[in-house]
């Protein structure tokens, strides 16, 4: 079952949104209801990515990175 959703735009991007959609001849519920769960996707792997980021990093002392960096004279 479809749920409804309303929400307040700032009058800058209802106008983008107008013109786009008029543009490609659609509404703009269509490009929204297209674009949401786009961005929901973006959003959902930028966080699995820092998931895994943060998984498989090690830490390193700070000694050693001085050493690699030949700080430590």
């Amino acid at each position: 079952m479809a749920k409804m959703l309303a929400i307040r735009l700032p009058e800058s991007i209802d106008r983008r949104l107008a013109s786009l959609a008029k543009r490609g001849r659609r509404t703009k519920t269509d490009l929204a209801r297209e674009g949401i769960p786009e961005h929901l996707a973006d959003i959902e792997d930028y966080h699995l990515a820092v998931q895994r980021i943060e998984s498989s990093l090690r830490s390193i002392p700070l000694d050693e990175v001085e050493r690699r960096l030949g700080l430590d004279r």
